[in-house]
């Protein structure tokens, strides 16, 4: 006999939704997913897919597994949580799309949340403790708009070094892609520097952070990757040099 109605009770129930709210993730009536929930009716194959993408389940263990219970009473996603967070540091990293960038600014900490983000490896990578943002804008040329920037967890300012590149989570201006100098006689503010000099550079207080990873690697679509001429490379490095000279006066 299928598991799904009960299943999805409590699946709902576990993220602490209303049968409506549910209901419209889903993009089915409250009615039709509460016969769902009681069993008087099978949910169809495609609403079975959408669960499963929701929750990263599998249509076996929606189907046939009870999910609130498993071996010792623990509950189904508990331990799927578990052996997630028991797996090398830099086994999983969590994708955090344009999207989803709204809502990682409130959930950034939320476990819920970021357990519903998709998730990739990258075996390359030393182990560490790391996640992907994808960055959108022509700040940073050449690294082009749709990148993906792949950084790891920075836990202490000290840490930080003068001119590499970091995506820096913060209350006021979000999710950004920059490179950082820090003021050699004011500890608190940070200049955010962008790699195309179009962009003057701007100070962030150190206070305003909420997360800070520093850039490993960038993942980019082989046509979207920008070509230069000379002529206009030429001009923004000497833009770039004199914008370089006015901070270490101004740090000075």
């Amino acid at each position: 006999m299928s598991q799904a109605g009960k299943n999805l009770r409590y699946l709902r129930k576990l993220r602490g939704w209303t049968q409506e709210q549910f209901a419209n993730k889903l993009n089915i009536k409250r009615s039709l997913l509460g016969a769902y929930e009681e069993e008087r009716a099978e949910p169809r194959l495609d609403i079975l897919q959408n669960i499963c993408r929701l929750f990263k389940l599998s249509l076996d263990d929606l189907l046939l597994k009870e999910l609130e219970l498993s071996a010792g009473g623990t509950s189904y996603i508990d331990k799927r949580r578990a052996m997630k967070t028991s797996m090398p540091l830099s086994q999983e990293i969590l994708f955090v799309p344009v999207k989803a960038a709204a809502g990682y600014l409130a959930g950034y900490a939320d476990t819920e949340f970021l357990d519903e983000l998709n998730t990739f490896t990258l075996p390359m990578l030393a182990p560490g403790y790391y996640r992907a943002f994808e960055i959108i804008g022509d700040s940073m040329l050449p690294t082009p708009s749709g990148s993906v920037i792949v950084g790891e967890k920075v836990e202490n300012m000290d840490d930080v070094k003068n001119n590499n590149a970091y995506i820096v989570v913060s209350r006021n201006s979000g999710i950004v892609y920059k490179r950082i100098n820090k003021h050699n006689r004011i500890k608190n503010h940070l200049t955010l520097v962008s790699d195309n000099p179009m962009y003057e550079p701007y100070q962030i207080e150190a206070d305003e952070i909420l997360e800070l990873w520093k850039a490993q690697m960038v993942i980019t679509k082989t046509e979207s990757q920008s070509r230069w001429d000379v002529n206009r490379l030429a001009g923004m490095v000497n833009s770039l040099q004199e914008q370089v000279s006015t901070l270490k006066k101004k740090m000075n």
